[in-house]
């Protein structure tokens, strides 16, 4: 992941894990369902995968992975650990 990519993914986990909030001025943020680790981004009918990435914030443990393609940053929860 380069370091913008990583730099973005971190700015939205943190708003995400410490005011839940979901919005960002320059990325769309896609909330998946609780612990996926991974995602298939589909473009017509081609898919790409998305690896999550384990950020731990506050102490909660978010999963999250950018995609440079979509401008996208997806989120999953973590529920237990």
């Amino acid at each position: 992941m380069f370091s913008d990519d990583k730099a973005i993914t971190l700015r939205v986990v943190e708003r995400y894990a410490l005011t839940g909030s979901t919005s960002d001025d320059h990325v769309k943020v896609v909330c998946l369902p609780n612990d996926k680790t991974s995602f298939v981004e589909r473009s017509g009918e081609e898919g790409r995968s998305i690896l999550l990435d384990e950020y731990r914030v506050d102490g909660k443990v978010v999963w999250a992975g950018y995609s440079g393609r979509s401008g996208t940053v997806y989120l999953s929860t973590v529920t237990s650990r």
